[in-house]
């Protein structure tokens, strides 16, 4: 069955209304909140900090810690509380995406602590908790090479769309998930996993639309940096 029009009204190519925010938790050392549609992401940074035990310590590079976990009331039905195996998977891709742009040898013998918390969700939450997090280590004033961006694209029905909503990856006639985590100057891709069907001419597609997406949210992150840090110039 052809998908003709997404169930909200946004092209293919229009990710859904987006919203940033930094020194969201006063007690952190680096904080942001990241919200995409009705999905919205918090991260917080604690560290660098002593990492204990010290037989885990390295004294040529820091130790990045990511996790990952969703509110129980984040979603219709209530989510049992604490860590599950999804937790854990995405708290493991979100280090590999960032892993990739922290300057970790300038942290030997410590660790960073990331904790993502999504308080309320709409699919794509594994993209807004990566670009939560680093946008709070960037506020943080962690060491980064670039930043990191993420945001999901795949199919629905026939058509290539970019930021799947909840409806649209429960479509019944199919839906391929595709959550892509982007560094922002030199496009490497740091997450690319993939849930469903699609050819490769699709693929490639789907990863142009990303990539157009992940821009939108390199600028938005930039702008609320730049007004943090302006306004600690104050």
């Amino acid at each position: 069955m052809s998908y003709t029009k997404r169930f909200d009204g946004r092209k293919p190519d229009e990710p859904r209304e987006m919203r940033a925010e930094v020194g969201v938790i006063k007690r952190a050392d680096g904080s942001a909140l990241f919200q995409i549609g009705d999905t919205i992401a918090i991260a917080s940074v604690h560290g660098p900090r002593e990492l204990h035990p010290k037989f885990l310590q390295n004294p040529e590079k820091g130790l990045l810690r990511c996790h990952y976990d969703m509110s129980s009331f984040s979603v219709p039905e209530r989510k049992r509380p604490g860590p599950s195996r999804r937790s854990v998977e995405i708290s493991m891709v979100t280090q590999k995406s960032l892993n990739a742009v922290v300057d970790l040898n300038l942290y030997p013998n410590v660790v960073i602590d990331v904790f993502i918390q999504i308080i309320q969700a709409n699919a794509g939450t594994r993209c807004a908790g990566i670009t939560a997090a680093a946008l709070a280590l960037a506020h943080a004033g962690i060491s980064m090479k670039e930043m990191v961006a993420a945001v999901s694209v795949g199919k629905v029905g026939d058509k290539i769309v970019i930021d799947l909503d909840k409806e649209e990856e429960d479509y019944e006639d199919g839906a391929t998930d595709i959550p892509v985590a982007m560094t922002s100057f030199s496009k490497e891709i740091t997450l690319l996993q993939l849930d469903g069907e699609i050819t490769k001419k699709e693929l490639m597609e789907a990863l142009r639309l990303a990539e157009k997406g992940c821009e939108k949210i390199f600028a938005l992150q930039k702008e609320v940096l730049k007004s943090s840090y302006l306004e600690r110039e104050k």
